[in-house]
């Protein structure tokens, strides 16, 4: 397997480019806007300039990683060759069906289909597709090239060989790869979005303020980050997409997306992406600030 495709240039499609090219391979990175695939490079060489300062990487691997990247708008042109395709698109079941429809179409027999989705049931994924043994969930964490975590999900229909393929090449990225079933949310975001949404639960019955929510749950159970500052970082859009997901696929009250978490997004108040979430976040000297945009009351 030495080429890949990447579909999405957003936080999550950069970062697995990133990975990919850092670790040897050709990587194909797509997107409908010119503009969004310019900024995922230019995301890409900053990041891969904080890995030189780290020194985890040198100055020829930035190099070399960078030239392994060739962007993309042309779908077709950009998947023909292609070992495999991670698709890394915006989470909507629509928008996700409708393309791998078409890479169906456009790839070889032998192409391997994943895709990143939070949530979305990958048997339901494999079904628009002619080869559904050939599809499965690579489900990486944010931010891909510093995170360790590669959730690989099995659809009803995904072959060992496919599961086998894929958990090995994980490994080749420096990742470590668990393979889970597939079922809403997997595993994750099943147990992850349920706390954070009885996080701003808390903070909308006014139990407490933001910081305080996110302090007791990083100094009392040793979470590196709470869980509203989490959720900014993730999106709260994204946030949103997965709880419907879980309250459809379990058609359970539990998921209940809270009203402040509905009403934030369609405010466009979605985190770190907006400048705007739980916290806002203003780019400094040298670093983003961030301060609480609600406190106890």
């Amino acid at each position: 397997m030495k080429k890949i495709a990447v579909i999405g240039s957003g936080t999550m499609g950069n970062g697995i480019a990133h990975s990919f090219a850092q670790y040897g391979f050709d990587v194909a990175l797509i997107d409908i806007n010119v503009g969004a695939l310019q900024r995922a490079m230019q995301t890409i060489t900053v990041n891969l300039d904080k890995q030189v300062k780290k020194g985890t990487i040198d100055d020829q691997l930035k190099i070399d990683t960078l030239n392994r990247i060739i962007i993309y708008t042309d779908l077709n042109e950009a998947v023909k060759e292609a070992d495999l395709v991670v698709e890394a698109a915006t989470e909507n079941q629509e928008i996700k069906l409708n393309l791998f429809k078409q890479l169906s179409n456009i790839c070889s027999d032998d192409t391997i289909l994943a895709s990143n989705t939070s949530s979305i049931s990958i048997t339901l994924i494999a079904s628009v597709t002619k080869n559904p043994a050939n599809v499965i969930g690579m489900h990486f964490m944010n931010p891909v090239p510093l995170m360790k975590l590669v959730e690989v999900i099995k659809g009803k229909q995904t072959s060992v060989a496919t599961t086998k393929t894929i958990m090995q090449l994980s490994n080749q990225l420096g990742k470590i790869p668990v393979e889970v079933n597939d079922a809403p949310g997997f595993v994750a975001n099943r147990i992850l979005m349920p706390m954070i949404n009885e996080a701003i639960y808390t903070l909308y019955e006014n139990v407490s303020g933001v910081e305080e929510i996110d302090t007791v749950m990083k100094l009392g159970m040793a979470h590196p980050m709470g869980p509203l500052q989490l959720a900014d970082f993730i999106g709260l859009d994204v946030c949103l997409a997965i709880l419907n997901v879980l309250y459809t696929g379990f058609n359970n009250e539990k998921y209940t997306p809270c009203p402040l978490l509905i009403d934030m997004v369609s405010n466009k108040d979605l985190g770190v992406k907006t400048g705007s979430g739980f916290y806002k976040y203003t780019q400094g000297s040298k670093e983003l600030v961030v301060s609480a945009r609600f406190s106890k009351t």
